[in-house]
């Protein structure tokens, strides 16, 4: 815990006296010594109340009086609070190789079943979108707060050949900053040639790199299960996605060995490239998680629900302590007066 006002935890030495002048009460409230025929009749006149009832009070309230003069100096503590304005973004693997049958029931259905629960988990505030990526890359859903919309994206990916894990990242990046000008010619650099040759083409306004990770309205989660084959070399992609703040959370799903899927008239040998993987969520201070089953994808994904959703902050907690102050008061008057007939 830290204070946006430490000097006024001074006034904590006020309890001292406090505390002093309390004893100093009790000593000069001791009764004198007096003879008395029948001792029945003290017992009687004093009760039968224990002695730590004529205590408590007053302690509650010594406490009271220290938990306000806490407040005072305006106290902070790192607490776990729901992100503001946040947007997701899934990109998903649509990939052939996503036919496997290593995921149980298959790679795909796994991967469908448990981004819904992904979507359920996340608070309503946070807009959602969806990208997918084979051979190519495609926004099946701009980001949007409606649940069924997202729903209703993710099951109507169409399974492709190729894998393009970087083209998918850049779309990732465009969909989350639409006025950036972001495409997938700036990852390999052939935009500069396109603007040379329009020389009237609309440049995309000045762009400054910030500190990877930084960025906490927004993060990507990419599930893929193969390799790149072909499109944006993800080297660059991560680096457009480090180069704006943005974390890549990166899901591999399959077996490590990889495996051989037949669909269509072809076959086609997938592995998973973790190591591919891991450098991505490692370059954008996010993490890499492997889903070896359809138990272990759940898991990943109820993870991310909150790891993506919340975000520890430094927050005063002034209001917290001011309220336990105020209702250890009053539960000290009203004890004093249940039993007393007095406060304090």
């Amino acid at each position: 815990m830290g204070f946006l006002w430490p000097e006024l935890l001074w006034g904590l030495l006020l309890l001292v006296p406090v505390l002093a002048g309390y004893v100093l009460l009790l000593r000069r409230r001791r009764p004198s010594t007096l003879k008395v025929a029948q001792l029945a009749l003290i017992r009687q006149a004093a009760g039968r109340h224990p002695a730590w009832r004529r205590h408590l009070p007053p302690a509650l309230l010594w406490l009271a009086l220290a938990l306000l003069l806490l407040a005072g100096a305006r106290p902070t503590a790192r607490i776990k609070l729901p992100m503001q304005q946040q947007t997701i973004v899934l990109a998903m693997d649509v990939s052939g190789s996503m036919r496997a049958t290593d995921v149980k029931p298959d790679r795909i259905t796994a991967a469908q079943e448990a981004a819904r629960t992904f979507v359920h988990q996340l608070p309503r505030d946070i807009r959602i979108g969806v990208v997918s990526f084979a051979g190519t890359a495609s926004v099946v859903q701009a980001p949007t707060v409606s649940r069924d919309d997202v729903l209703a994206a993710i099951d109507r990916f169409q399974l492709q050949r190729g894998t393009a894990i970087g083209s998918g990242l850049v779309l990732s990046l465009a969909t989350l900053f639409p006025e950036a000008g972001i495409d997938l010619d700036e990852a390999t650099g052939r935009s500069a040639d396109r603007a040379r040759r329009k020389p009237d083409a609309k440049q995309p306004p000045p762009f400054t790199p910030v500190p990877p990770g930084s960025y906490n309205s927004a993060a990507v989660v990419l599930l893929t299960d193969g390799q790149t084959t072909t499109g944006v070399d993800p080297v660059a992609a991560t680096k457009m996605a480090a180069e704006r703040g943005i974390k890549v959370y990166t899901v591999g799903v399959g077996t490590r060995d990889g495996g051989t899927v037949e669909f269509d008239g072809w076959s086609l040998r997938a592995r998973l490239d973790e190591d591919s993987l891991r450098r991505i969520a490692e370059a954008t201070h996010a993490s890499y998680f492997y889903a070896g089953s359809a138990e272990d994808l759940r898991q990943v994904y109820a993870g991310l629900s909150s790891r993506i959703a919340f975000e520890v902050k430094e927050t005063e907690v002034t209001a917290l302590l001011a309220l336990a102050g105020g209702l250890l008061a009053l539960l000290a008057g009203g004890l004093s007066l249940w039993w007393f007939g007095r406060v304090v």
